[in-house]
């Protein structure tokens, strides 16, 4: 009998309390990087919907899909992002502030294309990293950096210890709002390190995300939502000890949650942002609400802006073919009426088609081709990058459409000119 694709779960991942109330359902949606090579493929559309545990307060989806549907083989290359190349250099230079050997044998936990691991290889240290995806993996192996292709668990833990040995660093950035077995991961990584060790936790912000709106990083690979508190409480669940936080650009807004296996003095900047966290009421289920609200009436404005601007006869087209911009379009309903075509730099999602709303994805070269009217940023996380590339070798000075952060807005000419 054929494994269901998803299911739907009845308990909080983290804690396994029933108490997990709905904040917002953006309806049946395609998984987002399920990108079709042929408008004749069928997708499978399913739920999207956000609750959060009333005890642990962790945010997360109320479905989970089968893990090898959506990472088996994977489009998104991290090196494809020049924010992420150039966070990579801080990230390594400040996880290396927080170890205790100046020599660490480092791991990564879903480790891409090898990005980050990249920087500590240059600096002389012996790095291993760990990713399920075989074609992505294979790039790394080709740019030097050794990969293991599995999806990691305690299994996988002790199979690297008892191969490598233990290791002074393990960290994994974007990882542990993607893995239902959660807890299988964070053991994992304990397992992996020596006591002295130095471990490394990433995610895409709660506090961020409510905040600031970002409803379209809510995703099907995406389960958990973490703040700082419910981070936290994970790592001590399994007795390690959270001791410092670093802000990270990626995802529109990130912390890196450093973390022990032997308890260590506690950073003041964790203590004050966890004590933001709680006067703002970001653990408070009814702040959710409001979000869930918010994102619709968000919504309904974009749609506006959209229609306003492709009335008027204008050739439109999208920048950037991420995951976060399958939600935005397929929430939307913006699809191929409305954009001619979506631009992105990533060469693995050339000649597919969006999931769920049938637009073609070609290169940028291809897409400015067409002298476009007006463009709607998708990868509005990295504008700045972005409308460099419009300015410089593009020379577009036309409008562009910023859904987000915030309300959706139109930067015209002069504005991108003053902007850069």
């Amino acid at each position: 009998m054929n494994q269901p694709l998803f299911k739907t779960i009845s308990k909080c991942r983290i804690c396994g309390s029933a108490d997990i109330p709905l904040i917002i359902d953006l309806g049946d949606q395609p998984p987002a990087n399920s990108l079709r090579d042929s408008l004749r493929d069928e997708l499978p559309a399913v739920p999207l919907a956000l609750c959060q545990c009333g005890n642990c307060s962790t945010v997360q989806l109320t479905q989970t899909i089968e893990p090898a549907y959506l990472f088996s083989n994977y489009v998104w290359v991290t090196g494809s992002s020049g924010v992420a190349r150039e966070y990579s250099v801080r990230f390594c230079a400040e996880t290396l502030k927080r170890c205790c050997t100046s020599q660490p044998f480092v791991l990564e936990i879903a480790s891409n294309d090898g990005t980050f691991l990249k920087q500590f290889k240059n600096g002389g240290l012996k790095v291993l990293g760990v990713d399920p995806a075989k074609n992505i993996s294979e790039i790394a192996d080709k740019d030097g950096i050794p990969t293991l292709v599995e999806f990691f668990g305690v299994g996988v833990a002790e199979k690297i210890v008892a191969e490598y040995g233990l290791v002074d660093c393990v960290f994994a950035r974007n990882v542990i709002a993607h893995v239902e077995n959660i807890h299988g991961v964070i053991e994992g990584m304990a397992k992996c390190l020596k006591n002295n060790g130095t471990g490394v936790v990433e995610f895409h912000y709660s506090k961020v995300i409510y905040d600031q709106l970002h409803y379209d990083s809510i995703y099907h690979e995406h389960l958990f939502y973490y703040s700082l508190q419910s981070a936290c409480y994970l790592l001590e669940m399994h007795g390690l000890y959270p001791f410092d936080v670093l802000v990270s650009p990626v995802n529109g807004g990130g912390m890196a949650l450093y973390f022990s296996k032997e308890e260590r003095p506690r950073a003041h900047f964790l203590d004050n942002e966890l004590r933001k966290e709680k006067e703002g009421g970001i653990g408070d289920f009814e702040a959710w609400v409001n979000f869930g609200e918010a994102c619709v009436r968000h919504r309904d404005k974009l749609v506006r802006l959209v229609e306003e601007v492709a009335g008027q006869g204008e050739l439109m087209i999208g920048y950037g073919a991420s995951a976060r911009s399958s939600t935005l379009l397929n929430f939307s309903g913006i699809n191929k009426t409305h954009l001619n075509c979506i631009a992105d730099g990533n060469p693995l999602k050339h000649g597919k088609y969006t999931a769920g709303t049938d637009i073609p994805i070609v290169a940028p070269d291809v897409a400015l081709a067409k002298k476009p009217d007006a463009i709607l940023l998708l990868a509005w996380n990295l504008k700045d990058e972005i409308l460099n590339i419009l300015k410089d070798k593009y020379k577009f000075y036309g409008k562009i459409i910023v859904p987000l952060p915030g309300s959706p807005k139109v930067i015209n000419n002069s504005r991108v000119r003053r902007r850069l």
